[in-house]
């Protein structure tokens, strides 16, 4: 698998009214995009420090993962990104190391990118997403 770099740190988050203003603060940074993600059941606010985004993440159900992940944990850090090359190729080879996935194929995510996640329990408690941007 070839990983280019950190795609995004995903961060739950009860309200992004209240989390977009403390994190543009905090990172001296200006949000630069919010969208929903109606599959997901959430809506994502992005900054962008360096090269790498911090996507902030709103659960718009009660059934979401997002919501769920609030209910058990609170809000923070929810999953790590890593910007692939052959996303497909990148989980066939995951699976085959014996990587459980969540995802057995790409789905669309915020931004326009094919997203697969990787379950933690086979990433030693860290929730893995993989992202490619087909466009470039």
């Amino acid at each position: 698998m070839k990983i280019s770099h950190i795609e995004h740190l995903g961060i739950a988050v009860k309200s992004l009214d209240e989390a977009i203003p403390f994190w543009e603060n905090l990172l001296g940074t200006k949000c630069y995009n919010i969208e929903e993600v109606e599959s997901q059941k959430v809506k994502t606010a992005f900054l962008k420090v360096g090269q790498t985004k911090i996507e902030l993440l709103e659960a718009t159900s009660e059934d979401s993962a997002i919501a769920k992940f609030i209910e058990k944990k609170g809000e923070g850090i929810q999953h790590i990104a890593f910007a692939v090359e052959g996303i497909e190729n990148a989980l066939s080879e995951c699976e085959e190391n014996g990587v459980k996935l969540i995802d057995k194929a790409p789905r669309p995510g915020a931004e326009g990118l094919s997203i697969a996640f990787l379950h933690p329990k086979s990433t030693l408690g860290v929730l893995t997403e993989l992202c490619e941007d087909k466009n470039k």
